[in-house]
């Protein structure tokens, strides 16, 4: 008896737990806009990549709330960015408390996973399932 209590206690705590730490992603949505650095990737295997420096980042520009593009951008000493006219159209949907990414070019279509969105970091998980960190880009500062 006194260990079927344990359980059922123990149960209702991890319950309560899990509740608890679950995100709604629609919340991730008001962070997804800007420009991001790729910080680190994650691999199925557990394996993963740092990334220390980057010569391209990330610009993501929401046009609606569930629609948008995606551009890579190479920051300059200026302070300003070059970049080409190429983008990634994307169509965001909350499927299954999940918020998915649907990108489409004219090359390729893919699906990508936010797992995560906060006013500093970014983590998305692909198809191949890795893992990609990103970080809000700060300019350099070389005052």
């Amino acid at each position: 008896m006194k260990q079927t209590l344990q359980k059922f206690i123990s149960l209702i705590i991890i319950s309560v737990v899990i509740s608890s730490c679950s995100k709604n992603p629609e919340d991730y949505l008001e962070h997804i806009e800007g420009y991001w650095e790729i910080e680190r990737v994650t691999l199925k295997d557990g394996s993963s990549k740092e990334y220390n420096y980057n010569d391209t980042i990330d610009f993501i520009s929401l046009e609606d709330s569930l629609q948008g593009i995606r551009k890579k951008m190479k920051p300059n000493f200026m302070g300003t960015f070059e970049t080409s006219n190429d983008a990634e159209t994307f169509t965001i949907k909350i499927e299954n408390d999940s918020l998915n990414v649907y990108y489409k070019t004219p090359f390729d279509s893919w699906k990508e996973t936010i797992l995560l969105a906060t006013k500093d970091q970014l983590k998305v998980v692909n198809k191949h399932e890795a893992v990609f960190l990103y970080k809000r880009y700060e300019p350099l500062n070389l005052d």
